[in-house]
């Protein structure tokens, strides 16, 4: 079973682009991050058509993750947990099973956090504890499970073209990575780290500054793993070749194949 996350940067405005690339990869599962639209206006029918089962989690302009499933959607789960007060649609969990197995997916966009310090940073640690709280719950479940999405963390310099152009951005600060390491230190994989070691592997790439032209990206969009689901897996691969195509997402997808 081939899941994918893609940052699709709004779903209005990258509709065709995402179309597209469906059409090409035939990912099985997409997690979306970004789709930045209330749920009853997603366009669910070109997805639809094409075999999908659609789960949004939305909010206007902003934020919103979704998940596409050619499989039925079973226990899906709104919001990550830890915050009652908490109004961003950042968090989307549901079970889809294979011919054999089941996996338990999670699709989230975690918050940028810019300008640190000041009170997004804070936002963005204090939703990273309450992940590290819901992650320790997949790990207990002892069950196939992922949490797959726009991280917004550079986890290392070799995950960036041009680290000391990160050195003070939230995305690469100490405390993010010292946060995103706790909770791969319970026990994750990251899944495109076991299959593609070395620098070089970019999921983001700025609109700016020719930073597409230039190969100037970083790698912010990851698919962590359960010791369960770890076992399944049979590759890993970024589809960085759709950042070239026409109004493109500054993100590119990162997919992991399951043997499920």
């Amino acid at each position: 079973m081939k899941i994918a996350s893609f940052n699709i940067n709004g779903i209005k405005a990258r509709q065709q682009a995402l179309c597209d690339w469906l059409d090409d990869a035939q990912p099985d599962v997409v997690l979306l991050q970004e789709i930045k639209s209330v749920d009853e206006n997603f366009p669910r029918a070109p997805f639809e058509d094409r075999g999908y089962n659609v789960e949004t989690h939305g909010q206007k302009s902003f934020n919103g993750v979704a998940i596409l499933s050619k499989r039925p959607l079973e226990d899906i789960r709104r919001g990550l947990p830890g915050d009652e007060d908490d109004a961003q649609a950042r968090w989307i969990e549901a079970t889809v099973t294979g011919d054999g197995a089941a996996v338990r997916l999670c699709g989230l966009y975690l918050p940028n956090g810019n300008p640190a310090p000041g009170p997004k940073y804070d936002y963005k640690l204090a939703w990273m504890d309450r992940l590290r709280i819901r992650a320790a719950e997949l790990l207990a479940a002892e069950e196939p499970a992922l949490m797959a999405g726009d991280y917004n963390v550079i986890p290392q310099d070799a995950d960036a073209a041009n680290p000391a152009a990160w050195a003070e951005d939230a995305l690469a600060l100490p405390e993010s990575r010292a946060a995103f390491r706790r909770v791969l230190h319970m026990g994750f994989t990251d899944a495109f780290r076991a299959c593609h070691p070395g620098p070089g592997h970019y999921t983001f790439w700025d609109y700016q500054g020719g930073a597409w032209r230039r190969d100037d990206g970083i790698r912010i969009d990851h698919v962590l793993l359960t010791p369960q689901a770890a076992d399944l897996m049979e590759g890993c691969g970024i589809d960085r070749e759709i950042r070239g195509r026409e109004k493109p997402s500054d993100h590119v997808p990162v997919w992991v194949d399951l043997d499920l």
